[in-house]
């Protein structure tokens, strides 16, 4: 009858070098390094394809304060997306002019890129000039609020 062959991991318990002698397969040169040994990064053998953008150098800090980044829009957007607004209840119609309260929606600045041809009253905490500007040329107004 055949006997099965014990694995050589459990024949060799006990034994430091499971058969291979006192050096070879006992170094990290035996599998290439430790760690992320052979990535590449002196152009060996480059890996960028495995790894992408995620692996080499640095990457940004944590900001230990209060970020005070504007959230911008542009006139040309509040514009278009005023009748989805209005659908959903976020800007109201009275009359011929629109009303939006642009802080509610999370914005912090009004930029004034784009044509406006549509009466708007907007609410919002800060305004570049020419946005100013192009909202009343079309007959509407920005109300600009403090925190």
């Amino acid at each position: 009858m055949v006997v099965k062959k014990r694995r050589k991991s459990s024949r060799m318990l006990g034994t430091n070098t499971y058969g291979w002698g006192k050096n070879k397969h006992r170094n990290s040169g035996s599998r290439g390094g430790f760690g992320n040994a052979g990535t590449g990064k002196k152009s060996h053998n480059k890996k960028t394809k495995v790894w992408a953008e995620d692996y080499f150098g640095k990457f940004g800090f944590v900001r230990h304060g209060q970020s005070n980044a504007d959230v911008a829009i542009n006139v040309r957007d509040v514009e278009g997306r005023l009748s989805g607004w209005v659908a959903q209840k976020q800007a109201s119609r009275e009359g011929d002019v629109f009303v939006v309260d642009l802080t509610k929606l999370g914005f912090t600045k009004l930029l004034g890129a784009g044509r406006v041809s549509t009466k708007m009253r907007i609410v919002i905490q800060n305004a570049v000039k020419s946005a100013k500007e192009k909202v009343q040329q079309a007959g509407g107004e920005v109300v600009v609020e403090t925190k």
